[in-house]
């Protein structure tokens, strides 16, 4: 009996690792084939998976020739965002988590419930609203300031994570604090934020993340400004009909530029990433 058991172990666990094998090749094979594409020698698109000849070319043009596509000027101008908006965010994530855990206030729960509601909905919904008010203001003029403003003013609905980390630490710290006279915000600052580093650094990673990565606002926002365009709106460009014939190796060579900022990024903060995500489900 005992024999069969292990057997049947011995089987499930082949099976699972076969299977996970498999997902794993179909996982990684694209990204090797833009890497490789990275350095294709031929401008186009290649549908060869190892190309018949390397070359650099494609990260020199993308760095040193901006007559086409001015990779440098978006890159820059996405770094710029996505830091402002990073640390807008983190803040504004970790104090409204802060209230919602640690605040008692009649409309506490019916502004959870709201955040809940709305989180619900595809972010492009309001996006022509979202236009038409910074149009309003005259902001529209300053793309890149937009951006910013967008990506801050919307990071508080995201508190979920951030407020079950919070839940979890105990509240007795806080009490011990206020009778030594300690305001809330010297407990938020002073006691909560040194104890509270996973939560912190998942939610500076997701906060950097979004604005990275993203196309649809950017797109509208910035439209026809050509020179304040993000990378992933000047990348679009590459693999229009116009230039895809011409650009995708370089369009390839700058997924590889912009991946490495991410990377490295998860690969510093991954354990802390992983903390802080488990660490905010313990709780709702």
């Amino acid at each position: 009996m005992a024999k069969n058991y292990n057997t049947g172990r011995k089987v499930a666990s082949g099976v699972i690792f076969v299977v996970l094998l498999i997902l794993g090749i179909i996982w990684i094979l694209p990204l090797i084939w833009i890497i490789l594409t990275s350095f294709s020698a031929e401008p186009g698109q290649a549908f060869t998976f190892v190309p018949k000849e390397f070359s650099l070319n494609n990260y020199k043009n993308l760095l040193f020739d901006a007559q086409q596509f001015k990779f440098v000027r978006w890159f820059l101008n996405t770094l710029i965002v996505a830091v402002c908006s990073c640390l807008g965010s983190t803040l504004m994530v970790l104090m409204v988590s802060f209230a919602l855990s640690r605040l008692r206030f009649k409309a506490r729960k019916p502004l959870m419930n709201v955040a809940l509601i709305l989180g619900m909905f595809p972010g492009f919904m309001s996006m022509i609203a979202i236009y038409y008010i910074l149009k309003a203001f005259t902001l529209t003029e300053n793309p890149l300031v937009c951006l910013t403003i967008i990506y801050i003013a919307g990071a508080g609905m995201n508190y979920y994570i951030a407020k079950g980390f919070f839940d979890t630490i105990p509240k007795s710290l806080d009490e011990a604090a206020y009778l030594d006279g300690a305001t809330k915000s010297q407990v938020f600052f002073k006691v909560t934020i040194p104890l509270s580093k996973p939560i912190i650094v998942y939610t500076i990673l997701t906060s950097f993340m979004a604005p990275w990565g993203d196309y649809v606002l950017p797109s509208m926002i910035c439209a026809d400004k050509y020179d304040t365009y993000t990378v992933a709106t000047g990348m679009y460009k590459m693999i229009t009909k116009e230039f895809i014939g011409q650009y995708y190796a370089q369009f390839a060579a700058a997924a590889v530029l912009v991946s490495i900022p991410i990377s490295l990024l998860f690969i510093k903060m991954q354990k802390y990433y992983v903390e802080g995500v488990t660490g905010g489900a313990v709780k709702g």
